[in-house]
């Protein structure tokens, strides 16, 4: 009999009317750990019918090779994203211009997205706008 492991990631939820907060802690560093987080705060996403979002991304490890970004982003789409404004806060600072290019594939792809250094210009640009 085989046995099931546990998700290496944790993600924990705060919600306001139409925003969600989602702290994401524990290991990173494949595009299946990378999907099943996505699709956990998409699923609570669609339940609150959040119009922002904010990731906070307190994962150690790599972050995604960038060869499996645009295959990444492809597999968002539908699961409720669209339309929802998203913050993504990457706390591994060295990391944000890898992220970036994440954001620039969103983007590409309609999504309403930016990476940020830290939570308090995320907030600000989820309830404030601009680019």
């Amino acid at each position: 009999m085989g046995s099931v492991q546990p998700l290496p990631f944790k993600v924990d939820f705060e919600s306001q009317p139409g925003a969600l907060r989602a702290h994401v802690t524990g290991v990173k560093g494949s595009i299946d750990i990378t999907l099943a987080y996505w699709k956990a705060i998409a699923e609570e996403v669609r339940r609150l019918r959040a119009r922002t979002l904010l990731v906070v991304d307190e994962l150690e490890g790599e972050a995604l090779q960038a060869e499996f970004m645009p295959a990444f982003i492809e597999a968002m789409v539908g699961l409720g994203l669209e339309g929802v404004r998203i913050a993504f806060v990457e706390t591994q600072g060295g990391q944000i211009p890898h992220v970036e290019s994440a954001e620039i594939l969103a983007r590409e792809r309609g999504y309403e997205v930016r990476v940020f250094a830290n939570e308090t210009d995320a907030s600000l640009w989820l309830r404030y706008g601009g680019n």
